[in-house]
């Protein structure tokens, strides 16, 4: 078992919205993205100036350019998730992150977070690209409660900005950045159980969505849509069994890939759309922490008795579930 006692997430203030996509002259139009993709505006760590002067043809030279770190974003959404929780910093026994595009390759994330947050713990990083945030819940769900400290933090920083090429207007118009936070425990009970994690992988197709070191972001854009859509619907049907009796009480949160895509599971999957919740569309694909920011935006939303299944997929090719039952 494990227990979900707050979440928290920050969005860096640049808006990247289609009109400044289109004065970048690279063949879009608002109402060619929002045909596509659904997308208005997405957030960045970027300067605008700096995307509009140099396209980011230089990966490396985002590094230096960029407002905030992956740390200073994951502290702040850190805060947030502990005020919530009604937690201290000095609470905090063990830093796990990961995520799709991390700012360093040695040393861990999660070793920069924590001294960001004062903290000497242990820290390490655990990576399945978009599907992290479920990876690692799964990770610590089939965790002994003794193995671990009582209350550890789990921070998915994305600037996945830093990784896009803005003359390619296949992907330039997909991601936005933001930090997601959140505190979970195996011994104390909290508002939110997480009573059902999974972690499933197809690595035969680990081509279809890469950053390599210092490049860019790529995708076989139609084969990652159409195994986005079909491992999301069925993994939720499965999920739906797990739900109590009532269907009314059973909230979906995705991948927030696209929009397109979220509203093609919920036609296969028959999920109301009153019962989907996504900010894709404001916010773009913000890599692995869209799903639990869209939870951390909704935190306050949830009564008891409702219930959240939340189905991510990612890169390698990855896919994860959790299943959570509020209280």
């Amino acid at each position: 078992m494990l227990y979900l006692h707050g979440m928290g997430h920050f969005h860096p203030e640049n808006v990247i919205d289609n009109d400044f996509l289109g004065s970048l002259d690279i063949g879009t139009s608002d109402q060619w993205i929002l045909e596509r993709v659904g997308i208005k505006t997405r957030r960045t760590v970027l300067p605008l100036d700096y995307i509009r002067e140099t396209r980011n043809q230089d990966p490396r030279a985002a590094l230096e350019a960029s407002l905030y770190t992956d740390a200073e974003m994951a502290t702040i959404a850190t805060d947030i998730a502990l005020k919530r929780a009604g937690l201290q910093r000095s609470d905090i026994g063990m830093v796990i992150s990961g995520g799709c595009s991390t700012q360093w390759a040695l040393p861990a994330e999660a070793c920069r977070i924590a001294a960001a947050l004062e903290l000497e713990v242990p820290a390490f990083d655990l990576n399945s690209g978009c599907s992290t945030f479920g990876a690692i819940l799964n990770f610590l769900h089939n965790m002994q409660p003794d193995a671990l400290p009582e209350y550890i933090l789990v921070t998915n920083p994305e600037a996945s900005t830093r990784v896009m090429d803005y003359n390619n207007r296949n992907t330039a118009v997909l991601f936005g950045d933001c930090a997601t936070a959140a505190i979970v425990s195996t011994r104390t009970p909290a508002k939110v159980k997480i009573d059902y994690a999974t972690i499933a992988s197809d690595p035969k197709g680990w081509k279809a969505a890469t950053v390599p070191m210092g490049g860019y972001f790529d995708q076989e854009g139609k084969a990652v849509q159409g195994f986005a859509i079909r491992r999301t619907s069925s993994t939720f049907k499965t999920l739906r069994f797990k739900a109590a009796q009532d269907a009314q009480r059973l909230f979906f949160i995705g991948h927030q890939a696209n929009l397109l895509m979220l509203e093609s599971v919920c036609r296969h999957a028959e999920i109301d759309a009153g019962h989907h919740l996504y900010n894709v569309a404001d916010f773009g694909n913000q890599a692995s922490a869209g799903a639990p920011g869209v939870l951390s935006q909704h935190w306050d939303r949830f009564q008891a008795g409702d219930e959240l299944a939340m189905v991510v997929v990612g890169s390698g090719l990855t896919w994860a579930s959790l299943h959570m039952v509020f209280s």
